[in-house]
């Protein structure tokens, strides 16, 4: 009888290591030490440059993406920052205009200081390809679908043209994990992920992970890890473990709550207008279902209401904690004009179309009847 790999379920909830050989422990311990004895039969040293909790989790990940390397690091943004600060001086980054706020500030605020040079583009025009010939820069970075304007970017045909370049592309996969969307089987070289979110899902635990094919690109996370001290804690490493074994069943029941209110709420009379790249009236619906599994579990909708209205809406509802972060088994809501987004300059905002009505949701596990109602209540007052 031929071998069968696994399926996902399965590799998330028996993680090839474990380090309980020896005490047959069923979930892996805490490895709660900063330091480790000279000469181990694993190698390790200093928590800083590795840490049995970050083996098991990158065993996991490594799993999940059906790649050869992973690294975890202490955030989200310590995993932009590990693969940003690989780049040098006069170095060109194409971004996706409409990125997560704290890249955007990342790149304008922080590394913009050391010569490295940002150009924003729209990746869902046609012009796009052409644009990456011209400027032949030395990374390409991209979200798909984007945050928080939901826009979803033809990933294999930009990974192609940055190929015969010999581009390297960033995707943050943060919104849809390997669960819904694989970077790198569509020619990623980097699957950016804040495991904060749906990986861990119980906001809990702070993590970011880089997954990748590449060695090179491998090393520089694990040197950008220890020399940057962008290693994540033992203690969230594990609660992320934990957590990942539910990740297919959490999404199973957020991506399906998302996708009723996103056919209830686009017939509201509240709403202006909705995305959801698995909605017909998304732009690009049709390369959604291509390229995701899945519709993911984030909505955005633009209110008929001004600025006051609209923050005023999300701190009305019950179930819908208005607050950071997004991916929880708890539903959240977010306004990303004063929030996520708040940083980024006003003009700017305007013409990436963040306007202050614009509201997104972070659909969770809740039935998805008191979901519905919070919402239409909420929606009421503004009639």
């Amino acid at each position: 009888m031929q071998s069968q790999l696994p399926g996902v379920n399965t590799r998330l909830i028996h993680p090839k290591e474990s380090f309980n050989e020896e005490t047959g422990a069923v979930m892996p311990p805490i490895f709660q030490s900063s330091t480790f004895t000279h000469g181990n039969p694993k190698g390790f040293d200093y928590t800083r440059s590795g840490n049995p909790n970050f083996k098991i989790l990158e065993s996991v990940l490594i799993s999940l993406e059906d790649c050869k390397y992973s690294t975890v690091f202490a955030s989200g943004v310590s995993a932009i920052t590990a693969i940003a600060s690989s780049l040098k001086t006069n170095d060109v980054v194409l971004c996706e205009e409409n990125l997560y706020g704290c890249t955007v500030r990342l790149f304008n605020q922080v590394f913009n200081k050391f010569g490295i040079k940002t150009q924003w583009v729209d990746f869902t025009k046609e012009s796009a390809t052409e644009l990456i010939k011209e400027v032949n820069p030395a990374m390409i970075w991209i979200e798909s679908p984007t945050n928080p304007l939901l826009k979803v970017i033809d990933l294999k045909k930009i990974c192609d043209v940055a190929k015969e370049q010999q581009i390297p592309v960033v995707v943050d996969n943060t919104f849809c994990t390997a669960i819904i969307q694989k970077p790198l089987d569509l020619g990623a070289t980097m699957s950016l992920t804040s495991t904060t979110k749906y990986i861990n899902g119980h906001s809990d635990a702070l993590g970011g992970s880089v997954c990748t094919n590449d060695e090179n690109w491998d090393d520089n996370m694990k040197f950008a890890q220890k020399s940057l001290g962008l290693q994540s804690s033992p203690f969230d490493c594990w609660l992320i473990t934990r957590g990942i074994k539910t990740l297919s069943l959490r999404l199973e029941k957020q991506v399906e709550n998302a996708s009723n209110l996103a056919n209830y709420l686009i017939k509201h009379p509240s709403v202006e207008s909705l995305k959801y790249p698995f909605h017909q009236s998304h732009p690009q619906y049709h390369l959604a279902r291509k390229q995701m599994q899945l519709g993911g579990a984030i909505l955005t909708v633009n209110l008929k209401a001004n600025q006051k209205q609209s923050y005023s809406f999300c701190k009305g509802l019950k179930y819908f904690t208005m607050a950071e972060s997004l991916g929880g088994v708890e539903s959240l809501v977010c306004h990303p004009a004063t929030m996520t987004h708040a940083s980024v300059p006003t003009k700017t905002k305007e013409m990436l179309g963040i306007s202050e009505s614009l509201i997104r949701f972070s659909v969770g596990c809740e039935d998805f009847i008191d979901l519905r109602n919070d919402i239409v209540k909420g929606l009421e007052k503004l009639m």
